[in-house]
């Protein structure tokens, strides 16, 4: 390695480091006030958080790492460029591209390296990071209700509208499916307030509810009476329920429960995983396919036609078969059609639904899969993009290049966010959506280096403003000219 190489590359790294470490503490402060609600009154102690933080901050590392890469490359060659360095380079024959070669392999090579990390430390990372803040959820389930989503506490399943008052013990709208020995939901209670009493020394947990209905599916042992499917409801002024909160309390937090999430799968297993899934997804909707073909009225319509064997002669089409009175009426034809018409529809909407949530299942596992790609080249392209503007606007410090980086980076960082929801809906594909910003960022990238090379700058805005005053005086000749035409 050459002495300027050592040069670039020394002064690169130090600030690479820094920021790198600044923007780190930075997202993990954002990330311990995400997730303070779940943390905090739990009594954890300082290891336990710590040790949460720790197997979340690999998931931050494809946000910050490009956003390191890029500022620190447009300080460094920004000061470079300011402080003469590229022009005494430039002089002695040493181009732009060769001043960047030395970085350009340290990129590629960091690149393969982010590739490794995010195909085995980040979903490690997330099945550590997952599993322990399930563990955390266990804990104290009294400071763990929150409002409008359903909590799960031991053998029930909460939600509540509204908590207020003292240490917020008193509820509003209270729902709770409660669980029974068969781990089926068959209890669900609805009451319009509710108040939790117990000490903190207390290992029950008291609920008062009050003014509600109690439903409860009863299942008969009679295998031919199940198909009533009877029920019981039971209204109250004031229900108590006691919930042991002892063995709560007693969780193994480096229990790891949950092991087969998209996040947490490398790269084969996730081509197992989307081989698998869309396979299914196939063989379900050709299923369902032949089902609904049976199922539909025409088919029917014209199975009960067929069997009509006593005319001596059928109508060509069904509708001719509609309109003779004396083999079907046509009111009881219609009321049966518009039924079965309604239970079609309904049917058709349920299965939509479901179909676009195996879908969403599927592009998201495919999402997954190429973003441990493309963290290959973001860092080297942005790296070219932050070199060719330090040495264009020729500024070093955290002034104009910060300002800068934060603007890149956001429009990067958001065209591939866009792009990853309207894949989730299957509204683009997600190797485009994935992809988006990497193809956008190429282009500008070269074009970028190749005018920083030439010394031409960023934007020559006053030939820009020249030609644009030259098209306005065209149109006001034209106007001119027209009108002296009418005339």
């Amino acid at each position: 390695m050459k002495i300027i190489d050592r040069y670039i590359l020394k002064s690169y790294l130090s600030r690479l480091l820094s920021v790198f470490a600044i923007c780190m503490f930075i997202f993990i402060i954002q990330t311990f006030w995400l997730f303070i609600d779940e943390l905090a009154g739990k009594g954890l102690d300082i290891i336990i958080i710590s040790k949460f933080l720790l197997y979340y901050s690999p998931k931050l590392i494809p946000l910050v790492l490009p956003l390191s890469v890029l500022l620190a490359s447009l300080m460094t060659y920004g000061t470079l460029s300011e402080n003469y360095e590229f022009a005494a380079m430039k002089s002695t024959g040493i181009s732009l591209q060769r001043a960047m070669l030395g970085l350009i392999i340290f990129h590629i090579l960091l690149g393969i390296g982010t590739f490794y990390f995010s195909n085995h430390v980040i979903p490690y990372g997330e099945l550590k990071s997952y599993n322990l803040r399930r563990n955390l959820a266990k804990l104290e389930p009294t400071l763990a209700i929150r409002e409008g989503i359903f909590n799960e506490i031991g053998e029930i399943n909460i939600k509540v509208a509204k908590k207020y008052g003292d240490n917020e013990r008193f509820l509003e709208d209270v729902i709770i499916h409660e669980y029974t020995a068969n781990n089926e939901n068959n209890i669900v209670i609805k009451a319009e307030r509710g108040e939790m009493k117990s000490e903190t020394t207390d290992p029950n947990l008291k609920l008062v509810l009050y003014n509600g209905n109690r439903y409860e599916e009863v299942i008969p042992k009679e295998a031919s009476k199940r198909k009533r499917i009877p029920h019981a409801k039971v209204f109250f002024e004031e229900y108590e329920m006691n919930i042991d909160l002892s063995k709560f309390n007693n969780v193994d937090l480096e229990e790891e429960n949950y092991k087969s999430t998209f996040r947490m799968q490398k790269i084969d297993q996730l081509k197992v995983s989307i081989d698998t899934l869309q396979r299914k997804f196939n063989e379900e909707q050709i299923a369902f396919s032949e089902n609904f073909s049976k199922k539909s009225i025409l088919s029917q319509t014209a199975n009960k036609i067929t069997e009509v064997t006593v005319q001596d002669s059928l109508p060509a089409n069904i509708f001719e078969f509609i309109i003779i009175d004396d083999v079907w009426k046509k009111s009881r034809l219609m009321e049966q059609g518009m039924i079965k018409i309604r239970k079609s529809i309904r049917d058709l909407n349920t299965k939509k639904v479901s179909f676009f949530s195996f879908q969403k299942l599927i592009n998201l596992h495919k999402i997954t899969l190429q973003e441990k790609y493309t963290l290959l080249f973001a860092s080297l392209l942005l790296f070219l993009i932050g070199a060719a503007l330090g040495a264009i606007i020729r500024k070093g410090g955290l002034g104009l290049p910060l300002v800068l980086s934060v603007l890149i980076f956001l429009t990067y960082h958001y065209i591939g966010l866009f792009g990853k929801n309207a894949a989730e809906d299957n509204s683009i594909s997600p190797f485009i959506a994935t992809w988006l910003s990497t193809f956008i960022l190429a282009p500008f990238s070269i074009i970028l280096t190749r005018r920083a090379s030439a010394d031409k700058g960023f934007v020559g805005l006053s030939n820009l403003i020249y030609t644009i005053q030259e098209k306005i005086k065209l149109l006001l000749l034209n106007i001119k000219r027209k009108k002296k035409h009418d005339n």
